[in-house]
C-alpha cells in the first residue's frame, strides 16, 4: 500500500469513526429520553395497582427464584449471554480501521456502516488471530516483500498445514503459487493477496453450488433447521444463538428440544429459548422420544404459522447407530407430517479441534445428508484454517460461524471478511 493511499484510508476511518460516535451519543440521549419515559409510565402504573402490590411483588420473587435455579444449573455459558446491552463504540485503533475498511471494500459507505458490524469484524479478527500468529505473521516477518522462491513455498505449506487449511485445498493453493512463480517474480505482500484470492475461490465454491449465498428461512414456507453435532462442540449453545438471530430477524421462530439424551440440553435450551425470546417445545419425561418431540413441535409450528423451526438432537457419531437411526426417524416424522418443509441439516463443528473436525464431517457428510456446517470457537485456536478443509475435502458450505461466547457472536458466515481475518497482515 502506498503512502496516499494508507493517508486516504486512514482519513476514511476517521471519517467512519467520527460518524459513528455521533450516532451513539445520538442513540443514547434518545435512550435516555425513553428510559424517562418509561419511569413515569411505570410510576402511573404503580400508583393504579398499589392495592395488587404485595401479591404481584410475590409472583415476581417466585419467578426469580424459579429462573435462578435454572440458571444455575447451566454451565458457564450463561454467565456471557448480554443480549440487552448494546455495542458500545470501541478506540479508533488498528481494530476499527481495519474493520471499516473491510466493510468499504464490500461498497460500504462511510456513513453506512454500523457499530455492530464493526465490533463484529474486530471479534472475528482478534479471533483468528491465533492461527493467523503462526501464518501470515510468520511469512511476512521472514520474507517481506522479497520475491517468493520455491523454498519458500515449501514453508508456506508447512503453515498452512499446520493451519489445518487441509491437504487439498494446500495442495491446490500451492500448485497455483509454484506456477505463478514460474511466470513471473511474486513479492511477499503479492503472495499473500493471490492467497487471499485462491482461498476464498475454495471456500465459496460449495456456497455457490448450493445456489443459496446466504442461508435464511423461505419467507412463505415452513422451514425446518436439523442442528446435529458430537457432544461439546457447543450444539445447543449454537442452536440459542439461532434462535435469537432468527427472532431478531423478524421470523418467526419455535425450538424443539429433541435431544432427550443429555440431562442438562432441555433446561439449557429453555434458558436460550428465555433470552431470546423463542417459544421451546419439549418433553419433560426421562429418554423422552426425539421424534415424538419433533411431532408435537410441528404442530405447534403449525398453529402459530411459524417460519423456522430449530430442532436441537442428540450428540452422535456414525458408528452410534442408535442415534443415526433416530436422526433418521426424525427425518421420517418432518417427512410425513410437512412433506413441502425446506429441510436443511447443519452440522456444527469445533474449529479447535481441527482435522478431528474435518473427520466427523466427512463422517457425518455419508450418514446426516447435510446441506451446510457452522463452525463454533473460532476466537483462541490455531487451526482456523479447517473451514477451508470442510469446504475444499467435504464439499460443504460454511453457514455460519462463531468467535466468541456471546449471544451476538454467531454471524451468517461471509467469505470474503472471513478471509481477510484470516491473512490480515497489521
Amino acid at each position: 500500500m502506498t503512502n496516499n493511499e494508507s493517508d486516504s484510508s486512514l482519513e476514511w476511518a476517521a471519517q467512519a469513526y467520527a460518524l459513528l460516535k455521533q450516532k451513539q451519543e445520538e442513540q443514547k440521549q434518545e435512550e435516555q429520553k425513553q428510559e424517562l419515559k418509561k419511569q413515569e409510565e411505570q410510576k402511573q402504573e404503580e400508583q393504579k395497582q398499589e392495592e395488587q402490590k404485595q401479591v404481584e411483588q410475590k409472583q415476581v420473587e417466585q419467578k426469580q427464584e424459579l429462573k435462578k435455579q435454572e440458571e444455575q444449573s447451566l454451565n458457564a455459558h450463561s454467565s456471557s449471554f448480554n443480549d440487552e446491552k448494546s455495542v458500545e463504540l470501541g478506540a479508533f485503533d488498528d481494530d476499527f480501521t481495519w474493520s471499516a475498511m473491510v466493510l468499504a471494500a464490500q461498497g460500504k459507505k462511510v456513513d453506512q456502516i454500523s457499530i455492530d458490524e464493526v465490533d463484529w469484524l474486530s471479534k472475528l479478527r482478534r479471533g483468528l488471530e491465533e492461527t493467523r500468529k503462526g501464518f501470515v505473521t510468520e511469512l511476512l516477518d521472514k520474507y517481506g516483500d522479497d520475491p517468493l522462491t520455491p523454498e519458500s513455498l515449501d514453508d508456506l505449506e508447512t503453515l498452512l498445514l499446520r493451519a489445518d487449511v487441509g491437504i487439498d485445498s494446500t495442495n491446490t493453493v500451492i500448485d497455483l503459487l509454484r506456477k505463478k512463480l514460474n511466470e513471473e517474480v511474486v513479492g511477499g505482500e503479492e503472495g499473500i493477496k493471490f492467497l487471499k484470492e485462491e482461498l476464498r475461490l475454495i471456500i465459496d465454491k460449495p456456497i455457490i453450488n448450493s445456489g443459496k449465498k446466504i442461508l435464511v428461512p423461505q419467507k412463505g414456507k415452513f422451514n425446518v433447521w436439523l442442528i446435529v453435532g458430537v457432544n461439546g462442540v457447543g450444539k445447543t449453545t449454537t442452536l440459542g444463538k439461532l434462535a435469537y438471530l432468527s427472532s431478531k430477524s423478524n421470523y418467526k421462530t419455535l425450538i424443539a428440544a429433541a435431544d432427550t439424551f443429555r440431562a442438562a440440553a432441555v433446561e439449557q435450551l429453555k434458558v436460550w429459548g428465555e433470552r431470546s425470546k423463542v417459544e421451546v417445545i419439549s418433553n419433560q419425561s426421562r429418554n423422552a422420544d426425539p421424534a415424538a418431540v419433533v411431532f408435537d413441535a410441528i404442530s405447534a409450528a403449525n398453529k402459530r404459522n411459524t417460519d423456522l423451526l430449530l430442532v436441537d438432537t442428540a450428540g452422535r457419531l456414525q458408528t452410534k447407530n442408535n442415534l443415526m437411526d433416530e436422526l433418521a426417524k426424525i427425518k421420517k416424522i418432518i417427512d410425513k407430517k410437512v412433506p413441502d418443509a425446506i429441510v436443511e441439516s447443519l452440522l456444527v463443528l469445533d474449529a479447535s479441534q481441527g482435522q478431528n473436525g474435518l473427520k466427523q464431517a466427512k463422517s457425518f457428510a455419508k450418514s446426516a445428508n447435510l446441506s451446510g456446517a457452522i463452525i463454533t470457537k473460532l476466537d483462541g485456536t490455531s487451526r482456523g484454517g479447517v473451514s477451508l478443509a470442510v469446504s475444499q475435502e467435504v464439499g460443504l458450505p460454511i453457514r455460519f460461524i462463531g468467535a466468541g461466547e456471546g449471544i451476538r457472536d454467531l454471524r451468517p458466515f461471509n467469505s470474503f471478511e472471513f478471509i481477510e481475518a484470516l491473512l490480515a497482515d497489521r
